[in-house]
């Protein structure tokens, strides 16, 4: 699907979007206070005054759209521009943990934030420069607020902004673009890889398949993502950085399982990399359970079971011929 760059957006379309964005907002703390009710009440309460204050946002961008514009508002979405990261929405999870709000809070005013502080820079006229200025301001306040969740809950002392915003960027320009690549990488070459080595039982065969299924796959990952956002309003960075991180992640997990066929002896080759497929799937799973507080154990099962169903086709491939 087609995405519009943010700088080509209109007036129109720029308030159509902020509109769009605090609904979804104003939404989303509303099921994060029912999630937190039973555990938290007193936060529940907070983020129920927050999804009011989201909504309170979004009938002054109304009112101000109307006096512009009419009636009439046009359907522009985050998913309809460059940009926007799209998130896990663990505000369905239950029970709710505080600190996978506290994360999501922040992640989400700081996108927002980012989005009316560039549209401020977009926009000439005075009166939406001044109401996009505010809820920016109102934004910063949130993200506070987020901050002062682990502290209050958790009994840790708050962290420093510099060090909220470097882990935030390190998972946004790092973990994310790289664990898509491993993730790619380390699963979708199986099959080509072991459908060859089993179709001809030659280790140097499989080795140059899977050497060249791995580089084809690192340089489509590096350009599918560099072209798929420009980082200018999530601050994930430079595209071509990001396009880099992942195409060498996808290019490292499908060499992992590919180099044990340099190995001679079929069988032995075919040992060591079912044991390096193992180990990248464990890695894997940690990972996203790691920084993207995905549950381990759910996290496991579903990139083995993921694995070994591509596993599994590669060698009935093969063994057919």
């Amino acid at each position: 699907m087609a995405k519009k760059k943010f700088k080509d957006l209109t007036d129109q379309e720029i308030l159509a979007l902020a509109i769009q964005l605090e609904e979804e907002d104003s939404r989303v703390y509303g099921d994060f206070a029912e999630g937190l009710r039973v555990t938290y009440p007193s936060t529940a309460k907070i983020f129920d005054e927050m999804a009011a204050e989201e909504s309170r946002h979004r009938q002054s961008l109304f009112e101000l759209y109307r006096q512009r514009f009419g009636e009439h508002i046009p359907l522009i979405r985050t998913q309809d521009v460059k940009g926007f990261v799209e998130h896990r929405p663990v505000w369905l999870v239950r029970p709710l943990g505080i600190n996978v709000v506290r994360k999501q809070v922040d992640i989400m005013e700081f996108e927002t934030r980012r989005f009316y502080e560039r549209a401020i820079e977009r926009t000439t006229d005075a009166s939406t420069r001044k109401l996009l200025g505010d809820l920016a301001d109102a934004e910063r306040e949130h993200s506070a607020f987020a901050a002062s969740l682990e502290e209050k809950h958790l009994g840790a002392d708050a962290k420093a902004e510099e060090e909220r915003s470097g882990r935030r960027l390190f998972v946004l320009q790092i973990i994310q673009p790289g664990l898509a690549g491993l993730m790619d990488g380390s699963v979708s070459t199986l099959a080509p890889i072991f459908a060859a080595a089993f179709a001809t039982r030659k280790t140097h065969d499989a080795f140059l398949v899977g050497l060249a299924a791995s580089i084809g796959a690192g340089i489509s990952m590096a350009f599918s993502e560099a072209l798929s956002d420009d980082g200018s309003l999530t601050g994930r960075g430079k595209p071509v950085f990001r396009g880099f991180v992942t195409g060498l992640m996808t290019t490292a997990g499908g060499l992992g399982h590919t180099l044990p066929f340099l190995i001679p002896d079929f069988r032995v080759a075919f040992t060591v990399a079912m044991f390096v497929v193992a180990a990248e799937l464990g890695i894997i799973s940690y990972v996203r359970h790691r920084y993207m507080d995905t549950p381990l154990l759910s996290s496991t099962f579903q990139v083995v079971v993921g694995g070994v169903l591509v596993f599994i086709v590669g060698i009935l491939i093969g063994s057919s011929g």
